[in-house]
């Protein structure tokens, strides 16, 4: 399986680094291994809703 780092991903998905980054700690992308400083995150991985975003139905 290939592996990507937080940098790939935050380009493909247009989201900072940073954010990845979280994402992986809080365990919501599933595969992603801590080796040393670096998150490796299976390619073939979807990108996770962002919980930060309220939906409001109505108003």
């Amino acid at each position: 399986m290939k592996y990507l780092t937080t940098a790939e991903f935050a380009e493909n998905w247009g989201i900072t680094q940073r954010r990845v980054a979280i994402y992986c700690k809080e365990g919501r992308i599933e595969g992603a291994e801590l080796k040393g400083r670096t998150w490796l995150i299976p390619e073939d991985t979807e990108k996770p809703d962002d919980p930060r975003r309220v939906h409001k139905n109505g108003q």
